[in-house]
């Protein structure tokens, strides 16, 4: 392991005190459109199965493609770049038949991005951050895949913590600079990864930082599992993530007020990538790049974000419209919070310090 990540969350700071920063797009469209044959997907791995649609595992068998589309949202102006991991690991590469696979893929994913991140930081000088990218998996832990057996589950604790550790333990081989614990639909998943992050970080003697970002599964503005947007900070924030944000769900149109009340309670970088709108009745999106940015914009100009870029149906054009319409406006500052006893069950929980009550 190197000790680049040491300095990571200071370097971070710095860039965000001077400006928003812009992170990437997706990754799977623009796999997508590279219309690869399942010879191509495979390559050399002699894996048995049908490995079509395995889009982490062409970090290791076409790189080259990877690198195209990360170089296109750095041209776009992104200066955090996430690996195409998110399904790089093993639970998710076992419907692939690829679990032994997931080291070498998270290592040449990182690999890939640290690269592309290094040539272009040397032409410019500007700084660049590599974020390794962990998914939720397909399994849940807060809730039962069996409606007769309310009590099972698919896997433990302690399982899904040693897959996020294998993951994040690659990626920050590969030369990441965060790891970004991202689309969080349960937040017991969350808790697993990060703790498999911070016993990563006790073994290798220094800070490997994370960002974490949440999933919304309706309006309301709760995950899978059951917690408002502020419960779910109060179960995190004690694992000082270097950014907090939302991405998925929804369109920024409709994630807006969510994004304003994390904004308020998150005494760190707000990061946020939205979808490019709602999908169309054939899963599309049809949400035009300035659209996208005039939405992020104003969050932008009421002071609301750090970090933005895009989620599903983005394009490097869209990363490049969000850019543009940021440009000079003040990034946000944290917000400084009364002293209290900040809990959460499915909702929050703020039992006031005794100072404040006697004030």
């Amino acid at each position: 392991m190197t000790n680049a990540s040491a300095t990571a969350r200071a370097r971070i700071n710095e860039a965000a005190a001077k400006g928003i920063l812009i992170k990437d797009g997706p990754y799977g469209t623009a796999i997508q459109n590279e219309k690869l044959t399942e010879e191509q997907y495979t390559g050399d791995t002699g894996l048995a199965m049908d490995q079509k649609g395995n889009n982490d595992l062409i970090n290791l068998t076409q790189p080259q493609v990877i690198r195209k589309i990360c170089d296109e949202y750095i041209a776009a102006g992104s200066t955090l770049l996430a690996t195409n991991t998110f399904n790089a690991n093993v639970i998710s590469q076992a419907d692939y038949g690829a679990e032994h696979l997931v080291r070498e893929i998270n290592m040449s994913a990182a690999k890939v991005i640290r690269e592309a991140c290094d040539a272009a930081t040397a032409k410019d000088g500007r700084p660049r951050f590599v974020l390794g990218a962990m998914g939720p998996t397909n399994k849940t832990l807060s809730l039962s895949p069996d409606v007769e057996d309310p009590g099972f589950r698919e896997v433990t604790f302690d399982e899904v913590k040693a897959i996020y550790r294998e993951q994040a333990e690659a990626l920050v081989d590969g030369g990441c600079d965060f790891i970004l614990i991202e689309t969080v639909f349960d937040t017991l998943n969350c808790k697993a990864a990060i703790m498999a992050v911070k016993e990563l970080e006790a073994d290798c003697g220094h800070d490997v930082p994370i960002m974490i970002s949440l999933t919304l599964t309706d309006l309301s503005g709760r995950n899978l599992s059951g917690h408002t947007v502020e419960a779910f900070w109060h179960t995190v924030r004690h694992a000082k993530p270097a950014a907090m944000g939302l991405n998925c769900s929804f369109g920024a149109e409709q994630l807006r007020p969510h994004v304003q009340i994390l904004s308020g309670i998150a005494d760190t970088l707000l990061l946020a990538y939205p979808n490019a709108g709602l999908p169309n009745e054939l899963g599309e999106y049809d949400e035009q790049p300035d659209t996208t940015a005039g939405f992020v914009a104003q969050w932008a100009k009421e002071g609301q974000v750090n970090i933005l870029g895009g989620c599903c149906g983005n394009t490097p054009e869209h990363i490049a419209a969000i850019a543009k319409a940021v440009e000079g406006i003040e990034p946000r500052e944290n917000p400084t919070l009364e002293p209290a006893m900040r809990l959460a069950g499915l909702e929050p929980f703020a039992l006031a310090s005794s100072s404040s009550c006697c004030s």
